[in-house]
């Protein structure tokens, strides 16, 4: 694989965020040219995923208002993702929530996929995505969303092979797109989230505080049942909650990642409410040896019980409803839980970033070997 000339190709590059701990993986692993739609990040981003790595961007790029806008070209993202030339490259990986997967490809390119989620606000998110804009605008959006449908089902058979980061989400690229998609679940930088096997009489939350991760639900639970809530993490939700918080629930907003480290090692357990398409925090919690306790729906469920299924035992527990009722259950249940810290941590870092190149490297050979000897 090493003489062969390989493209990775972005929906964009702004912030570090889930996308982009992948794509700093990917480029480990290989020395990709890398395209984007467009390339906002900080030179501190760049050289943390990119190795300082020039990007080749679309046109998109120099558009006015471009840098904190470039999200309302959406109706030039089709012809901004179609215009980039590949042409001489034999491995085109594309990192995709929204376009990247998309591109343009002839039949001697191998194209693979790594798909985080089929675009949410044009499919089954939609509904949820329209109540959050502006009456007069909606059905003029509904209008581009419509649209954007059209042509992203259009493409669904454009990549040769499609990776999916949980069975959650290959189950919806099979719905929306007709796809099968083999798992490869993304990588946890588990090095940085150390073991610690004494707890205290606390839970604990993270992430960004809107509305589809359900931190209401989880306050309103602990507001029922007395015990303490950690919340890190700040967002539109914020002024919300603080109007529902008691006093044992605490709102810390953001915290350095030394702080969440400690924070999370020294919890009873990790809470979380909503439907992940994966959900890197909690596994960020289990490398501390902290267990889980999660709706028993979406990537989140995957992992939780992934632990017994390899032979590490119980990391948390499951509960079926979202509400407060089945919530508080399920944290009733956790204190009876017979978990071990320490093979809870190793089975966290079953998910380190050195395994993810491992199992993304083993996969592309296996597939560029097949595709060369029937092409």
């Amino acid at each position: 694989m090493e003489n062969v000339k390989k493209a990775l190709v972005c929906d964009w590059l702004d912030v570090y965020s889930g996308a982009e701990r992948c794509i700093e993986q990917f480029n480990k692993l290989y020395d990709f040219d890398i395209f984007a739609l467009v390339d906002f990040m900080s030179a501190d981003d760049r050289q943390l995923v990119l190795g300082g790595k020039k990007v080749s961007t679309t046109f998109i790029q120099k558009l006015p208002f471009a840098k904190r806008f470039f999200r309302h070209y959406l109706p030039l993202f089709s012809r901004a993702i179609e215009s980039i030339d590949l042409r001489g490259y034999e491995l085109v990986l594309s990192s995709s929530h929204c376009v990247a997967k998309n591109i343009l490809t002839d039949a001697t390119q191998l194209h693979i996929s790594y798909m985080y989620s089929p675009t949410r606000y044009a499919w089954d998110m939609k509904e949820l995505y329209l109540e959050g804009q502006n009456a007069l605008l909606r059905p003029f959006i509904a209008e581009l969303l419509y649209r954007f449908r059209i042509w992203d089902g259009s493409c669904a058979n454009r990549s040769d092979k499609i990776i999916a980061i949980s069975h959650f989400i290959a189950s919806r690229i099979k719905k929306i797109y007709g796809r099968d998609a083999a798992v490869i679940y993304p990588p946890v930088n588990t090095g940085d989230f150390r073991l610690q096997e004494k707890k205290d009489d606390y839970f604990i939350t993270c992430g960004r505080l809107v509305g589809y991760k359900r931190t209401d639900l989880l306050v309103r639970a602990f507001n029922e049942s007395g015990l303490k809530l950690v919340v890190v993490g700040d967002g539109e939700q914020m002024s919300e909650l603080k109007a529902i918080a008691k006093p044992n629930v605490e709102l810390l907003g953001k915290v350095s990642k030394d702080e969440l480290v400690k924070l999370l090692g020294s919890a009873r357990g990790f809470v979380y409410a909503g439907v992940e398409d994966f959900g890197i925090a909690a596994l960020e919690a289990m490398s501390c040896g902290t267990p889980v306790i999660a709706y028993d729906k979406g990537g989140v469920a995957e992992s939780v019980k992934g632990s017994e299924k390899g032979g590490f035992g119980s990391s948390g527990v499951l509960f079926s409803a979202q509400n407060e009722s089945s919530l508080n259950a399920a944290i009733k249940a956790s204190f009876e839980l017979d978990y071990d810290p320490v093979k809870l941590s190793a089975y966290a870092k079953t998910f380190s970033n050195e395994n993810f190149r491992k199992n993304i490297n083993e996969y592309l050979k296996k597939e560029y070997e097949i595709f060369k000897e029937t092409h």
